[in-house]
């Protein structure tokens, strides 16, 4: 098959192969899926410069954990009518050697999530480490109808789809963007009110439109946002935090204690099984409805992963990076 590796952690342009690779056999309780569209996700790169002192899992690594496809191979253990089933594919490349920038991956029989024939393959490649972990921001701590959410970066890929879980599931949805020029750029269809973080009291925008305080915040950047949520947060409201500017962050601590705040913090790797199957399957539903859009950017084919890596290195512009995978 035709795949893209690397040995060695490093740079995109000197630690990235693209060639011939075995085809991968599915064992028992897995299935192969026949790669047509491979997204790339920050913690992909991540892994592949070695971010945080993180060394080589495995001897190669073939990167990527999402992909949408079509099954065509199953393992012992699986109901062989899978095959020529289309899919959508999370955690390919979560504590495995091989992910999705591949014309095959293997994967376990649950992490290949049929997806409706009306989707296409660049929605369903999107669906994995953003839309699960969006997922989790939004429901780790129970049904959201009827509350007040606040999600923050509303325009990147987490949060645009927590964003329409949120309201999906019943929420209203207040949001917050880095630039007043951004303001255009979110659906009112699915945000009632947005918030410029580059205006002069942000904090006091969101409590006109929530007096009592927020019930949920998504929050995609702790350190820069700490105090924020501390002004704009419900009494038993829940910070869900996915990412952080600052590997030590500070947070006031006794506003939010006497607040009776909770601070979730959320890796995607390692969320609860049963709380990603949950989510793929929401997931998918929401999709089936009509109700979860992803905004596409650059598109690379495989042999140009290295400039790809390259554009979500740099912060990815607007929209998801994929790659479409020759058959």
């Amino acid at each position: 098959m035709l795949a893209s590796w690397y040995d060695d952690q490093g740079p995109a342009a000197d630690v990235l192969h693209v060639g011939e690779l075995p085809d991968p056999a599915p064992g028992p309780g897995e299935v192969r899926v026949r790669v047509t569209v491979s997204g790339i996700n920050p913690g992909d790169t991540k892994k592949r410069r070695g971010w945080l002192g993180s060394s080589m899992p495995f001897p190669r690594v073939i990167p990527h954990s999402d992909a949408a496809g079509v099954i065509d191979a199953v393992g012992a253990q699986v109901d062989a009518r899978r095959v020529g089933q289309r899919v959508w594919v999370y955690g390919a490349q979560s504590y495995r050697p091989f992910g999705t920038a591949a014309q095959y991956t293997v994967v376990p029989d649950h992490q290949a999530v049929p997806l409706p024939d009306h989707l296409s393959d660049d929605l369903g490649a999107s669906l994995g480490i953003p839309g699960i972990t969006a997922h989790r921001t939004v429901f780790a701590d129970g049904p959201v109808d009827g509350r007040l959410v606040l999600v923050h970066g509303v325009l990147g890929g987490v949060g645009s789809l927590a964003a329409q879980l949120a309201h999906w599931a019943g929420a209203t949805v207040i949001a917050t963007v880095r630039r007043t020029a951004d303001l255009d750029r979110v659906d009112p269809a699915v945000v009632s009110h947005v918030v410029a973080l580059d205006t002069g009291d942000p904090a006091a925008a969101i409590r006109s439109y929530a007096p009592r305080g927020v019930d949920r915040i998504i929050e995609v950047a702790l350190s820069d946002n700490a105090d924020l949520d501390n002004a704009v947060a419900a009494n038993n409201a829940v910070i869900a935090a996915y990412a952080t500017r600052t590997d030590r962050t500070e947070i006031p601590f006794w506003p939010l204690l006497f607040n009776n705040v909770t601070l979730r913090l959320l890796g995607s790797d390692d969320f609860p099984a049963e709380a990603k199957r949950q989510a793929a399957r929401d997931l998918t539903s929401a999709a089936a409805v009509g109700a979860l859009t992803v905004a596409v950017g650059d598109r690379h084919p495989l042999d140009d992963i290295a400039k790809a890596h390259g554009h979500v290195d740099a912060g990815g512009g607007h929209g998801r990076i994929l790659l479409t995978i020759p058959q």
